[in-house]
């Protein structure tokens, strides 16, 4: 069994009740974590502290081309990528940037190397991939993958919703470093993810415009932008140069995003 652990709240709360439930991490159990290199640094440390704290390994996993091959490298916390490197590999690579119509990405980065480790490193032919999806986001689940792997979503089949992985987050001895809004956590995944709303965006903006640089020299590079209609380098400048009144505004910037990276 694969589990897939995101470096969110969700997923880490699947990975501490499997463990309370077999008493540990099973021996036929793989936990994997494939890093963009856009992530914040609080997933980072978080994905760290749930492997020290729970006494488990985490395989931290990244998107690499060697031989300019498809393929991936086992990488730690000292040694994982900060500032987009495995992902403007994969731009390079691709000579395009990835947007609504051609989300790959996620599958590039996050599903397509941990796939490889399996295969290659532990020669694996089959099988079960566990996912943190909740009850609350069924939608999200997809009944097969049309590849090695069965998909498994506990949280789901349990009934878990936003309200129960909050509650065991708050009365633990430690968390995720990143504000949980309403269960949410609009700095979870990469920074700027062209899915997340308007308003998510500009807040970090706001907040973390050098954040944005990695994505405004990728939009330059390629001569396009990884959202039709929005050029982050205008957009950023905009949010900067905006009263703190309008992110207090309902209905200002678009609250609606595209769906959630899944990896």
């Amino acid at each position: 069994m694969q589990i897939s652990f995101s470096g969110g709240r969700t997923s880490a709360y699947m990975l501490h009740e499997i463990l309370v439930a077999n008493d540990g991490l099973p021996d036929n159990a793989v936990v994997t974590f494939a890093n963009t290199g856009r992530e914040m640094p609080e997933t980072l440390d978080f994905v760290h502290d749930c492997a020290t704290q729970w006494d488990i390994p985490i395989v931290w996993l990244e998107y690499d081309r060697p031989d300019g091959k498809a393929g991936y490298k086992v990488v730690g916390e000292n040694s994982a990528s900060r500032n987009g490197e495995p992902f403007e590999i994969l731009i390079n690579q691709k000579k395009y940037l990835p947007n609504i119509a051609a989300r790959f990405c996620t599958t590039e980065l996050k599903i397509l190397p941990m796939k490889r480790y399996l295969t290659k490193e532990l020669g694996w032919k089959k099988w079960t991939a566990c996912v943190g999806i909740r009850a609350d986001e069924h939608h999200r689940a997809k009944t097969d993958s049309k590849d090695r792997w069965t998909y498994w979503y506990p949280l789901l089949d349990a009934g878990v919703s936003k309200l129960d992985v909050n509650k065991f987050w708050s009365d633990s001895w430690f968390d995720l470093k990143l504000d949980n809004a309403a269960g949410s956590t609009p700095k979870g995944n990469c920074d700027f993810c062209f899915l997340k709303s308007e308003a998510t965006l500009a807040a970090m903006a706001k907040q973390h415009p050098e954040r944005a640089e990695w994505w405004v020299r990728m939009e330059k590079e390629r001569g396009s932008t990884f959202r039709k209609g929005r050029d982050m380098n205008h957009f950023v400048d905009f949010v900067q140069r905006q009263s703190d009144w309008i992110f207090d505004e309902q209905g200002f910037f678009c609250q609606t995003d595209d769906g959630e990276c899944t990896g």
